[in-house]
């Protein structure tokens, strides 16, 4: 007999010691195109005036969605052990002005 059910396939994905360490960012600069979204991830230190783009990570608008549907579980699921997290709305931290660098608005 033929199988008509094809079994999913299994993918091993490796994690380097150096990428595990992780890049710490306190800030996401997100603007997109017509074919992609871009995510710069951002550290901004107190007191100094020049932050550095540490990470940028390159989405088609597919994997785009598919990553805003997998933090709004992640969240959710935060959320429910440790209660909800105080929702930052731009402009509202003196520290950390409203951006704007052309083109599409940039969302964090």
């Amino acid at each position: 007999m033929e199988d008509n059910n094809p079994k999913p396939q299994q993918l091993n994905i490796e994690l380097s010691e150096e990428v595990a360490q992780g890049i710490y960012s306190n800030l996401a600069v997100i603007t997109h195109s017509s074919s992609e979204f871009v995510v710069d991830f951002v550290r901004i230190m107190p007191g100094v005036p020049k932050a550095n783009v540490k990470s940028r990570i390159i989405l088609t608008p597919e994997h785009a969605k598919r990553l805003l549907f997998a933090l709004q579980d992640n969240i959710k699921k935060f959320e429910a052990v440790n209660g909800p997290i105080k929702n930052a709305h731009p402009g509202s931290d003196p520290m950390m002005p409203p951006l704007s660098f052309g083109g599409p608005t940039a969302q964090a």
